[in-house]
């Protein structure tokens, strides 16, 4: 079963989320986590449930969003430049390691999942999970 919103379409709205949420992150804060995490799924949200909505009523689907971000190694200091030294970082500790599975019970022909990995995270020292699921009404 094809998803209700392509998966092309899908991808858009993760990185757009993703994007908007962490435009002013430099690095992994676990203080801003939460307030990430909020703005990446409200905003998923928003947009799933708006290109799904009917002319004359609302969506036709249940939606639930996940979002996870995990930090990397801290970034070493450098002494010549004293800047973050990323590569010093993982040569010393390596990054950390996370897996991630989901399931469940469904009509398979009208409910599913997707799930990607935000690229533009890396660079802020964190890897962000996301996944969406989508149950016909």
């Amino acid at each position: 079963m094809a998803p209700p919103v392509p998966e092309q379409r899908l991808k858009e709205i993760a990185d757009q989320a993703c994007d908007a949420a962490l435009s002013s992150a430099t690095a992994y804060d676990h203080t801003s986590c939460a307030k990430w995490n909020e703005g990446i799924i409200h905003k998923i949200l928003e947009s799933v449930v708006s290109d799904t909505s009917v002319k004359d009523g609302p969506s036709p689907y249940k939606f639930a969003v996940n979002s996870t971000i995990i930090q990397h190694t801290a970034p070493l200091v450098s002494e010549t430049t004293q800047e973050p030294d990323q590569e010093a970082a993982h040569s010393k500790a390596g990054r950390r390691g996370m897996h991630s599975a989901a399931a469940a019970f469904w009509n398979s022909e009208k409910d599913g999942m997707w799930s990607t990995k935000y690229e533009g995270g890396e660079a802020k020292g964190m890897d962000v999970v996301l996944t969406v699921m989508w149950i016909a009404v």
